[in-house]
Formats: structure tokens, C-alpha cells, sequence
């Protein structure tokens, strides 16, 4: 398929999207960009969500995985969704019944003026890196796979498709992208189901068949019981998913910016059972064809990629029919836009409220306010821009793994103080708390570099992250009192 076809389709699928802006943002002010104005519809928010949570990482990296990995994933899914059903019976009703924009206001509310900084800070770090390093697993696929060819630079690549989503998302923000992450997620869903049937059709294997070659090959192994020392270990993976799924959930602005955009708790509980039960079904299908795709590249004496990331690009653009490559490139931008716009909006809404205070700023005029939330937007493009560009001469590994250790670093203490906040009545020393939280990931990761040599062969996994959140619980504890006044 000729590379002026697919342009042209990006092209066309983002003035599509340029089109839902503009309708969406009409009349839009701070409180459609931040919360929707609260009318969000509930199945929009569960459909559209499936796209974030997913993004190109699940994309690209899951199905690359099932070749050394088998169908593992599925143990961390498992725990994503019993995460997802505490997110729905605990933090939700309490989002809700304080009336936050921001989830980090809690912190202020509860534990004091610097817990509340420090909760808010290391959100937009941990997102700032988590979203860019998202964004770069697309832009670098594109870059190899399309644009290369054209000679574009891939400082060029990333500047447009940044300028992209900053023009659709300056305006509405949630009130636009509850709507795009939709069309997004049809896409990406539509591109992994045509591509299954494509490599059966190739292979001249019904479903039942392929899934027979999937299964003789060893890809359908899920369980790892044998070894509990280590990182795979299947309780740590699903221990690791449920806790990964409450704190990049339920204590991350991006996706409950969405959940409380809707307008009852209610509502909202509806949204996140339907989008835990769809996300299961989805990861499973991702799973499948990452097995369906090294049946193929066997069946046909293809040489396996170098990077696992590569497969599914490698069979969908090189090998099989013009259209799968086509189909690749829509699933692959519909991935890569709600791993940006969500991130760009929630990051946004963050600094705004939880940094510069821009709720209690009474005498910031309408217009002023507008204005600081677009120059705050606008440089978080540019930070992404930036990190990207870092990443392409630093990241060699496969990148969700990359994604799930910055989260184990930078949302344990998150984890650590909504834990502290909801689990206790004690008051903290406030301006303690990010020592506390600064040396809680230092701690782990000395325990990560020293574990095989500590603690004869351990290795750890996603337990990390709850690890990381314990030791910041421990740490409030030990700064803490039953007083019923706020230490500063």
C-alpha cells in the first residue's frame, strides 16, 4: 500500500477528529475542560476508557510478550480487575461525596497543605513519563515503518503529531475527549479482531484451528505456580494487577477525570463494571493474537523480529495483505491518541488545581484563568516533546515493562498516602511527608538492585509497587499522631 494512501487516511481520520472538537468545545470553559461539566454519558466514559487503559503499550508490547512469555499477561488482568471493583466500592464513592475536581484534594482535606503538593506531585511525574514513554512506542512504529522512507526526521514526526492533539484538546478537554477516546477505541478494537481474521484466512485455519496452533506451541500457558521467588509468581502478578489498577486508576487524575465527569455515583460504578468486564475480554484477544502471530511468522519460515514490540507491525505491514497494513496504521493511531489527550488534559487540570490553586485563586477573572490553563497545556506539550526525544536514545527494553517500573517507583507513594488517609484516623507531621515519600522509592529500588543476592534468588515483580506503597504507609505512621490537630 502506497504511503501517500496512508497519509492521506491519518490525515482524514484527524480531521475527523478535529471535527468532534469542535463540536464538543462549543461554549466550553474550565469546567468542561476539567470535569465535563459533570454530563458526561456513562457508557461513552466505559467504552472510551477501554482505549486509554489500553494505549499502544498494550498494542504493540502484549502481543510481542507471548512468544518468551506465553499468555502471563493474563494473570496481571485478573488483578486489574479485582483493582477495578475496589476503585468502584471505595474511591469512587468518596470522590463523589467530597465533590472533588481534583482526586488529590482529599489529601489536602485530609492529611494537610503538603501531603496535598506532594500527592499531586508525584502524579504528574509519574504520568508525565508514563505517557510520553507511551507516545514514543507509536511514534518510533510509525517512524520505522512509514515515515522513514519519506526521510522525515523523527523530531519532525513527533512535533506534528504532538501539534495534533494539542489542537483538538486546547479547548474541551474532558467534554472532547470522553467522545474521541470512543472512535479511538473502535478502532483499535476493529483492528486487533480484522487482523486475527486476516491471519486465519492466510493460514487457512478457522478460529478453532488457529487457537489448536496457539495452544501446541505453548503460548496458552498462563499460571506460573512452580517458582514463588519469582517475579512471574502468579499471586505477585495478580496481587501486582490489582494494585497497579487501584493506584493508575483510582488514585490517577487522567482516568478518574472521566469517572467523575459522569453525573451520579451510580452511574459511575455502572461505567467502571462494564469497562473492567470489556478490558478483560480485549487483553484476551490482544493475548491471541500475539500468539496468532508467531504461528504465522513460523508457519511461513519468517525470521522472528530482534524487539518483540515489532511483531505485530512486522507480519501486519511486511507480509500479510495491503489492507492489514492499513488496518495496522488506523489501530495504531486510534492508540496512540488517548494515550496523549487524556494525559495532556489530566496533567493540565492537575497543575492548574493542585499546583498554582486554581480553584481558590477568587480573584483570577474568567479569561485569566483560560488563559494560564492553555500556557500550561501548551508546555506539557513541549515537555512531552522533549522526553520523547530522550527516550529514542535510551529505551532498549520492551516497553511495558519500561511503563510498569516507573509506575512501581513513582505511585507507590500515592498508593502510600490514600492508604494512610483512608485506613487511619492519625494526624501527619504534613511538612515530613515528602521525605517520606522521596525515600520510600529510593528504599525500593536498593531492595530491587539487591533482592537475588538479599533474599537467596527473589526477584520482584509487580508486588513492588505495594511494596513501595507500604513503606510510605509506615513511614506516615512513624510522622504521625492520634492528635486531633494537623502538625506542621
Amino acid at each position: 500500500m502506497s504511503t501517500t494512501i496512508i497519509l492521506a487516511i491519518v490525515a482524514a481520520y484527524f480531521a475527523l477528529l478535529l471535527a468532534i472538537a469542535y463540536y464538543t468545545s462549543r461554549g466550553a470553559d474550565n469546567e468542561s475542560f476539567f470535569i465535563g461539566e459533570k454530563k458526561s454519558n456513562w457508557l461513552l466514559v466505559a467504552y472510551g476508557m477501554i482505549g486509554t487503559s489500553l494505549s499502544g503499550v498494550t498494542f504493540m508490547s502484549v502481543p510481542g510478550e507471548v512468544h518468551t512469555k506465553g499468555f502471563a499477561y493474563l494473570q496481571v488482568v485478573i488483578g486489574y480487575f479485582i483493582g477495578y471493583m475496589l476503585v468502584a466500592f471505595v474511591l469512587l464513592p468518596l470522590y463523589y461525596r467530597l465533590q472533588l475536581t481534583s482526586i488529590y484534594s482529599y489529601l489536602h482535606t485530609r492529611l494537610g497543605e503538603v501531603s496535598y503538593k506532594t500527592g499531586a506531585s508525584f502524579f504528574i511525574l509519574s504520568r508525565t513519563l508514563g505517557a510520553s514513554i507511551r507516545i514514543y512506542l507509536v511514534l518510533i512504529v510509525l517512524q520505522h515503518f512509514l515515515l522513514d522512507a519519506l526521510h522525515v526526521p523523527f523530531y519532525v514526526t513527533v512535533f506534528v503529531i504532538l501539534l495534533m492533539i494539542l489542537l483538538y484538546t486546547f479547548q474541551g478537554g474532558v467534554k472532547t475527549i470522553v467522545w474521541t477516546d470512543t472512535l479511538q477505541t473502535t478502532g483499535m478494537i476493529l483492528a486487533l479482531i480484522i487482523t486475527i481474521v486476516l491471519i486465519g484466512h492466510e493460514l487457512n485455519f478457522s478460529f478453532g484451528q488457529l487457537w489448536a496452533a496457539i495452544s501446541d506451541n505453548g503460548y496458552t500457558q498462563t499460571f506460573q505456580t512452580s517458582d514463588w521467588k519469582a517475579s512471574n509468581f502468579f499471586l505477585k502478578q495478580i496481587l501486582g494487577g490489582a494494585v497497579v489498577t487501584i493506584t493508575m486508576t483510582g488514585m490517577d487524575q487522567e482516568m478518574m477525570q472521566k469517572n467523575i465527569s459522569v453525573s451520579t455515583i451510580g452511574k459511575s460504578q455502572k461505567n467502571m463494571f462494564l469497562f473492567s468486564a470489556i478490558l478483560v475480554v480485549v487483553n484476551l484477544l490482544f493475548l491471541i493474537l500475539g500468539g496468532a502471530l508467531f504461528v504465522y511468522l513460523q508457519a511461513k519460515g519468517i525470521e522472528f523480529p530482534a524487539k518483540s514490540d515489532e511483531v505485530f507491525s512486522l507480519v501486519a505491514i511486511n507480509h500479510l495483505p495491503p489492507i492489514a497494513g492499513l488496518i495496522f496504521i488506523i489501530g495504531l493511531i486510534s492508540a496512540l491518541f488517548p494515550s496523549a489527550d487524556g494525559a495532556l488534559t489530566a496533567l493540565t487540570s492537575s497543575f492548574c488545581i493542585d499546583i498554582l490553586g486554581m480553584k481558590e485563586k477568587s480573584d483570577w477573572s474568567e479569561s485569566k484563568r483560560a488563559t494560564i490553563r492553555k500556557a500550561v497545556h501548551l508546555s506539557i506539550t513541549v515537555l512531552f516533546f522533549a522526553l520523547i526525544l530522550i527516550y529514542q536514545q535510551v529505551i532498549e527494553s520492551s516497553v511495558i515493562s519500561t511503563i510498569l517500573k516507573v509506575a512501581a517507583y513513582t505511585y507507590g507513594p500515592l498508593l502510600g498516602l490514600f492508604a494512610f488517609g483512608i485506613l487511619t484516623q492519625r494526624k501527619v507531621k504534613d511538612i515530613l511527608v515528602p521525605v517520606i515519600c522521596l525515600v520510600s522509592p529510593v528504599v525500593c529500588w536498593l531492595l530491587s538492585l539487591n533482592a537475588e543476592k538479599w533474599f537467596d534468588g527473589y526477584q520482584f515483580g509487580l508486588e513492588l509497587l505495594f511494596i513501595n506503597g507500604l513503606i510510605t504507609f509506615l513511614g506516615l505512621w512513624l510522622i504521625s499522631s492520634n492528635d486531633n490537630q494537623v502538625h506542621s
